[in-house]
């Protein structure tokens, strides 16, 4: 529902935030913590959008990381009201200099996608240079960008799309690509390093047939059950692991000398305006988007 509300109020810590734009991350309105606040009590009426870009327009006392006027971008925590409105209340220490290249409407599509990329291939699963990675769902809002950053970080990357991404994803990167609606991936890649899965189901265990035996899979739909890791991880050393995207301004930080630099770029499938939140949300519980859909709240 679009109604007003009042603006946030600054804890210790934060800044205040004129929102420009805002990414859609439709599973969030699944997600416990969008209705419950960091101490576990009730957040209703709950506002969405952890994605930011915008302008800061003040800060609570002792507060350093940010200066007013600054053109800032942020994944905010999962715990507090969104960036779904005119303001939102982020803790500042979250906060990365906006990159200069592109608008706020791009940039409030990385922060999410881009993090949950970024920490997948260097925090969980090492990712090096020469290695293979196949990503499932590449040409989506978090697989796009794992394209071009595994790409960038010196990865053979394979990816698995419907036929009419593959010139996309061919251009953003990918060496490979695998229409899932026409062959089985794991009769196509053998001996992957790096499993990527943001489809989950059926896709992630047969993901394990692919997997040299030092390999990993990576998983974001959801926890891998002990019965499945338990059956695969003996054929050699392969793991798995499940992981929750967390705010990082300095791999923000990183992440936009990329873009500034042309390695990287934000796909935006669709950008609509704050009044028809609802209609974004709905479109992209519907999946098969090609990037993000991005909330604009304000062009001033």
């Amino acid at each position: 529902m679009y109604e007003d509300a009042p603006e946030p109020q600054l804890g210790a810590g934060d800044a205040l935030v004129r929102v420009h734009a805002t990414g859609i991350t439709p599973a969030e309105l699944s997600y416990e913590e969008t209705y419950k606040n960091c101490d576990g009590s009730e957040r209703l009426p709950a506002i969405p959008g952890h994605e930011v870009s915008g302008v800061v327009e003040s800060m609570a006392d002792g507060v350093s990381d940010v200066s007013i006027g600054e053109e800032v971008y942020a994944l905010t925590s999962f715990c507090r009201d969104g960036a779904a409105a005119e303001y939102v209340a982020v803790h500042a220490a979250d906060l990365a200099p906006k990159p200069t290249t592109v608008d706020h409407v791009q940039a409030a599509a990385v922060p999410l996608s881009a993090l949950t990329a970024w920490q997948a291939f260097f925090d969980h699963a090492q990712l090096a240079p020469g290695q293979r990675v196949l990503i499932h769902g590449a040409a989506g809002g978090v697989g796009s960008f794992a394209v071009q950053i595994a790409r960038w970080h010196g990865a053979y990357v394979v990816a698995t799309a419907s036929a009419e991404n593959r010139d996309f994803l061919l251009h953003l990167g990918a060496n490979e690509v695998i229409d899932y609606r026409q062959a089985r991936f794991e009769q196509a890649v053998r001996e992957v390093d790096v499993v990527l899965d943001t489809i989950g189901g059926q896709t992630r265990e047969r993901s394990w047939q692919v997997l040299k035996p030092t390999g990993i899979l990576v998983s974001l739909p959801g926890p891998i059950p002990e019965s499945d890791e338990a059956v695969h991880g003996k054929r050699g050393g392969r793991r798995g692991v499940f992981f929750i995207v967390q705010p990082n301004r300095e791999q923000l930080g990183k992440i936009a000398a990329l873009i500034d630099a042309g390695a990287i770029r934000p796909v935006i499938a669709e950008t609509i305006p704050l009044g028809k939140a609802r209609q974004a949300f709905e479109r992209g519980v519907a999946g098969h988007t090609r990037g993000k859909l991005v909330l604009q709240v304000t062009t001033r």
